[in-house]
């Protein structure tokens, strides 16, 4: 069950972000001046296939595998986000109901909706 963190470190020169996690996904979101939402990323999948869906409200949609850094090199690097294909939207929209249950809800319903704003095929190459 996603959980907030507290004393999430805020840079001063940047917007405000929240930051949520259980076993299953890191979620992120950005606030404007005003408090409205500006951004968000969603990772899934922590310990296995991870993968990252990230909205902006100037770029919009952009979906990317993690690469831990951890494979296939001698030391550990640095993780990246690199394409990464078609996204499953109805499971990510099931687990993410199932686990947002108990965080605030105007994120829940916020994060829940451009989940469901998303067309079908989507895919980031």
């Amino acid at each position: 069950m996603l959980k907030e963190l507290a004393n999430v470190r805020q840079a001063s020169e940047e917007p405000r972000h929240r930051w949520f996690a259980d076993d299953y996904f890191d979620l992120m979101v950005w606030a404007g001046k005003r408090g409205e939402f500006i951004g968000l990323q969603l990772c899934y999948d922590k310990s296995g296939d991870e993968h990252a869906l990230t909205w902006h409200k100037n770029t919009g949609f952009s979906h990317h595998r993690v690469d831990s850094g951890e494979l296939q090199r001698p030391y550990k690097a640095t993780p990246i986000l690199v394409a990464d294909g078609a996204l499953d939207i109805v499971s990510l929209t099931h687990l993410f109901k199932e686990r947002s249950r108990i965080i605030d809800q105007q994120v829940a319903q916020f994060v829940l909706g451009k989940i469901e704003a998303i067309q079908p095929g989507f895919e980031t190459h």
